[in-house]
């Protein structure tokens, strides 16, 4: 913090300067001399200036000049600047007050009038500045406060999702890869609909509605659910049922993650050409997010051990699903999937070695014992 005000007193007259000074220098401001408009310039870049005593008629550039240029930098606008001259005319004044001047004091200098002026405009700059400091730190504060509550946010939305996958994990909790399975095709979900070029937020509750699939598995038996073979008309009759008993869990909730979720537990089995269950919707009428999700699913399940199967090889998985483009699955989304399949073989490649790490650990075993 300065010690006291610094005025810049600009006069092409070095017995002007010092006769300023003199007036000024005694009631305890600093004074900072220049000769030239260009000087005066160079000057107020380099100094924290509180006041600028500018003379009119210099040669090269006047002082009408000085003050539109200093006037064009946003950080001086407010500087107060008084016109120290001997013109008088009123167009002068006004021109003046054009370039953005604050005052005028006349040739020969008064010096009551001279400090008069000085206190009043640097009272001024003083309340400009407390206004704009006051300003800063309250953007300061704000922005603060903006980013402990996206950390806040970010840590709900981080113990809303793992809430999501380990309550999801009910549904199918006799099967020890439910929750690898449900962390990749959440995670594929969100890398197509990004792809396809979904809004943020869209992508977002995609990935939180995603995981809640299967959700209507809960419902399904046992003898059924974990049948290794293949199951026969009556039981795939019960296990299509997964689809809306999912569907009727979600029902009524005013979150839009678990309303999607409904939406994607009821038509993720859904085809494109109109061939799946439950409801047998057709192209578009099948929302995007359950086109998404169908084919996250079943590439997810084909590479995936299951009671009744063995993984397939990602090149046989591959291969099913682009012979079910535009029959079982939207082509568009096919597309989108293909054309990111780096990412997917990624996110696969990520889950699959986080189970093999937890399965490593040795009191994985004792805890499943007891």
């Amino acid at each position: 913090m300065k010690d006291k005000p610094v005025i810049l007193v600009v006069d092409d007259q070095p017995q002007n300067i010092e006769l300023l000074e003199a007036y000024l220098a005694v009631q305890g401001y600093e004074i900072v001399p220049a000769a030239s408009g260009d000087e005066a310039l160079e000057k107020i870049s380099g100094n924290l200036i509180d006041l600028i005593l500018l003379d009119v008629m210099m040669p090269g550039m006047d002082g009408f000049e000085v003050v539109r240029r200093i006037r064009q930098d946003k950080t001086h606008q407010m500087l107060p600047i008084i016109l120290v001259t001997s013109l008088r005319e009123t167009e002068d004044r006004i021109k003046g007050i054009d370039a953005g001047c604050d005052d005028f004091i006349s040739k020969p200098v008064d010096r009551m009038e001279l400090l008069a002026r000085v206190r009043s405009l640097l009272k001024v700059k003083a309340y400009n500045d407390l206004l704009s400091n006051y300003r800063k730190e309250l953007e300061s504060e704000v922005a603060s406060r903006t980013q402990e509550l996206k950390r806040a946010l970010e840590k709900v939305k981080a113990a809303s999702l793992e809430t999501i996958y380990r309550l999801s994990m009910a549904s199918e909790y006799r099967d020890e890869d439910t929750g690898t399975h449900i962390q990749r095709m959440s995670s594929y979900c969100a890398a197509i609909a990004r792809r396809m070029g979904l809004a943020e937020s869209i992508i977002e509750t995609i990935l939180y509605a995603a995981p809640m699939h299967d959700l209507g598995k809960i419902g399904i038996p046992d003898l059924i659910l974990l049948k290794p073979a293949k199951l026969d008309p009556a039981e795939w009759e019960i296990m299509k049922q997964h689809t809306t008993i999912g569907a009727k869990i979600l029902n009524g909730s005013d979150a839009e993650f678990i309303s999607l979720g409904e939406i994607i537990a009821r038509w993720h089995h859904e085809k494109w050409d109109g061939s799946g269950y439950p409801d047998s919707l057709k192209g578009i009428e099948i929302p995007i997010a359950c086109r998404i999700a169908a084919i996250a699913d079943v590439f997810d399940a084909l590479t995936s051990r299951r009671p009744y199967k063995e993984p397939l090889s990602v090149e046989k998985s591959r291969n099913i699903i682009k012979e079910g483009r535009g029959s079982h699955f939207d082509p568009d989304v096919v597309d989108a999937f293909f054309a990111i399949e780096d990412e997917i073989l990624a996110i696969k490649k990520q889950y699959d070695e986080d189970k093999q790490q937890a399965l490593n650990i040795p009191e994985r075993e004792t805890l499943l014992q007891q």
